[in-house]
């Protein structure tokens, strides 16, 4: 049975779990689906009977991705429809402590509001993650089709996938392999990848029937992920199955954007629709212990 947090009038496009309070959750939303009026920034915490509102923040425009700083409890960058970038303290009740307007894919806001720009991709970029594994590396996917990996250091793309043939909308890093990752795609597919061997994916995951927003590997299982879709849908996978899909969790009313899996409590799965919504949850077919514990 999912907790339920309802915000009127405020679309959910991005959820994220703090890497140091378990039963805390940013939302990232906006007004009237995005296209126009503002954004809000909510922060909730999951309590024994429900999800409470910590604290919220207005933004002039629709706020579409929000991140957890892992160096500090209480901060939280957002990403506005403007093209800014809004650092947040949770233990602050003014604004936000600083906001760039830069398009660049590396920045520190103890420094210039731009370390370096990396050239690479050919259209809008929708999703980046740096490697739990590889310091100074990240991925990033693209409107271009393609995942490509990147290393800071040198400022050089290491590597171009050609992932899917439409618009990729979001990719995440195996937390277990370094040399795993997945793609969302609007091609309505999510493919895991072998950095080892990108001539065709480890598997390609069927069953969405619109595009696929947001996808996330378990912190608890080698094999499992999670997508998220226009479709209503929030689906579970292992890839390492030949019939991959464990289960498909249709609990929303309009487009599921956001998607995360907590660090701290094994299975526990938050998301957040375009239904004014964020839910939190144990789906089924991972509480069962089948899928709890990593190789």
């Amino acid at each position: 049975m999912a907790k339920v947090f309802r915000s009127p009038a405020r679309h959910g496009y991005a959820v994220e779990v703090s890497p140091f309070i378990p039963n805390r959750v940013a939302c990232a939303a906006a007004q009237y689906y995005g296209i126009a009026g503002c954004g809000t920034l909510l922060v909730l915490d999951e309590t024994e009977t429900g999800i409470c509102l910590v604290r919220s923040w207005e933004w002039s425009d629709g706020l579409f991705d929000v991140g957890w700083s892992e160096a500090n409890e209480h901060v939280l960058v957002a990403g506005g429809g403007d093209g800014s970038l809004q650092l947040w303290d949770t233990a602050n009740h003014s604004g936000p402590l600083r906001a760039a307007k830069e398009h660049t894919q590396e920045w520190d806001p103890t420094l210039s509001p731009s370390l370096t720009t990396l050239r690479g991709h050919e259209s809008v970029i929708y999703s980046t993650i740096w490697s739990p594994h590889i310091p100074g590396c990240f991925a990033s996917a693209s409107g271009d089709g393609t995942l490509r990996v990147w290393d800071v250091k040198s400022a050089a793309c290491r590597l171009a996938i050609p992932a899917h043939k439409a618009e990729v909308l979001s990719c995440d890093w195996c937390k277990y392999d370094q040399n795993i990752l997945a793609t969302g795609s609007v091609d309505c597919s999510v493919c895991v990848w072998d950095l080892r061997n990108v001539r065709q994916p480890v598997n390609r995951l069927l069953g969405h029937t619109y595009a696929v927003r947001r996808v996330k590997f378990s912190p608890f299982s080698k094999t499992v992920l999670a997508s998220c879709s226009y479709d209503f849908t929030v689906r579970f996978w292992d890839y390492s199955r030949n019939q991959p899909l464990l289960d498909t969790v249709e609990h929303h009313s309009e487009f599921v954007c956001g998607l995360d899996l907590n660090l701290h409590i094994p299975n526990q799965v938050v998301d957040c629709s375009w239904d004014e919504t964020v839910k939190i949850y144990t789906p089924v077919c991972l509480s069962d212990g089948a899928h709890s514990t990593a190789p």
